[in-house]
């Protein structure tokens, strides 16, 4: 009888005093694999794992030991004191060969010497939680962790290093400013606009205003450059669709026939557009059919279709937008963008041009030839609200939530002038609101569900 696996004991979040431990480095082999401890009295733990007491910041060549004396592995050993250290604690970095069974038997040491097993983000929450980064830094850990494209890279990096966290402080300076300025003013009622316009409250709350909605528009690249474009391709059977993903992926991803209903089910390729992921999705051909497998397909198409941001309707030149296509339009929902294209330019005679109409962007390109192909690459950039800019930061969609309620609550309290108790609490919900990004103000179960997307050992 098999027995049953011994429970893992694991550590409660929040609770600092706890040492924790857990592989750092990306599952399966590697060259070297790295298993992090974070805690207090770890020199006395590194004793105990490997006979040496470690300088800090300092390589230290050893051998990890088993309980019974036995060598784990042979490896480097790293001590970081508190609070200069990652996570503002003692940190301990167990560097040994990357095996997996290996990893895990050093990581079975660690807790047997006392560690619990880190849930996922502790390390990372951890710093938070000692003053090492403020809310967006963290956030910009896994989020340089999961960078899809180089600009996505650089941005993550700017906002680690917090140029974002400096421009929402240089905001929440100037708000608490002008809140004060006009809190002092509420108990002289018959003076209070008079002072306010003498103290340039309301060209102060301008210049807040321009400043946020500069901020803004950053954040809204950043956010771009993090969850890409999901673009997906409609349209009847045989108008091209597959062909135009094969050639803006520069691959070969979808099969092409001149068999109608080729494409059954979805097909998904991601390239870059100006650093942007660009997630473009080939869908089976939208028409009534008896066929159960493509009736499969079709509603999958609509599926995605739904959570698309971009919506590309390929239509034959040759014949224009038919009725079938109008159908088609009719049934997008509302608030995606769309994109016209009418496609095999090269059999009807005609050549490559951009419009807009009522149902958004018109282009006429060939998916065969490419020709064109630039002119839908531009209106994909248009539509994601795409500049080109070296100074965007990574942001989340929390972060645009919080800054467009900080927007809204400045622009309801100007709404309020002359009535300045009103006026001065909306500044105060605008601080509140603006607070949250930085994690000055955040509640725990935003933190819990901020962290719990981090991998464990980060």
């Amino acid at each position: 009888m098999a027995r049953k696996p011994p429970t893992i004991p694991k550590s409660e979040p929040g609770k600092t005093a706890a040492t924790i431990a857990a592989i750092a480095t990306a599952p399966g082999r590697g060259g070297i694999g790295i298993v992090r401890v974070s805690g207090a009295k770890l020199l006395d733990f590194a004793a105990a794992l490997s006979g040496k007491r470690p300088a800090a910041r300092l390589a230290t060549l050893a051998a990890f030991r088993a309980g019974d004396g036995s060598v784990i592995d042979t490896g480097l050993l790293l001590y970081f004191p508190g609070p200069n250290s990652f996570t503002g604690e003692e940190v301990l970095e167990l560097h040994g060969h990357g095996g997996p069974v290996v990893m895990q038997m050093l990581l079975a040491r660690c807790l047997e010497l006392g560690a619990l097993l880190a849930e996922p983000g502790e390390f990372t929450r951890r710093a938070y939680l000692n003053g090492k980064l403020d809310l967006a830094q963290a956030e910009a850990v896994i989020d340089l962790i999961d960078a899809a494209t180089a600009a996505a890279a650089r941005s993550a990096v700017r906002s680690l290093q917090g140029e974002f966290s400096h421009e929402i402080n240089s905001l929440l300076e100037q708000l608490i400013e002008l809140r004060a300025l006009v809190e002092a003013t509420l108990d002289f009622p018959e003076e209070e606009v008079d002072f306010l316009e003498a103290a340039d409250a309301f060209g102060r709350l301008d210049r807040l205003r321009q400043r946020l909605a500069l901020v803004f528009n950053r954040a809204q690249q950043g956010r771009l450059l993090q969850g890409g474009l999901h673009v997906v391709l409609a349209g009847q059977p045989n108008v091209g669709k597959s062909s135009l993903l094969n050639r803006l992926a520069g691959d070969d991803l979808a099969i092409v026939t001149a068999l109608p209903g080729t494409t059954r089910d979805v097909v998904r390729g991601t390239l870059q557009l100006e650093g942007i992921p660009l997630h473009v999705i080939d869908t089976a051909g939208l028409r009534e059919t008896e066929d159960p497998i493509e009736q499969i397909g079709i509603e999958r198409s609509w599926r995605e279709i739904e959570r698309a941001d971009v919506v590309v309707l390929l239509v034959d030149a040759r014949s224009g937008v038919a009725d079938a296509d109008r159908a088609i339009l009719a049934q997008l929902p509302g608030h995606l963008a769309r994109v016209t294209v009418h496609n095999k330019i090269d059999l009807a005679g005609r050549g490559a041009a951009a419009v807009d109409d009522a149902d958004g962007v018109v282009i006429a390109l060939s998916a065969k030839s490419g020709e064109g192909l630039e002119l839908l690459r531009r209106a994909l950039l248009h539509i994601a609200g795409w500049h080109p800019a070296e100074d965007v930061f990574i942001a989340r969609e929390r972060h645009l939530g919080a800054l467009s309620e900080t927007r809204w609550r400045i622009e309801q309290a100007q709404a309020q002038l002359p009535r300045l108790e009103l006026f001065a609490e909306e500044l105060r919900l605008a601080q509140l609101a603006l607070a949250t990004i930085t994690g000055e103000f955040s509640a725990d179960d935003l933190l819990g569900e901020i962290f719990g997307r981090f991998c464990i050992g980060k």
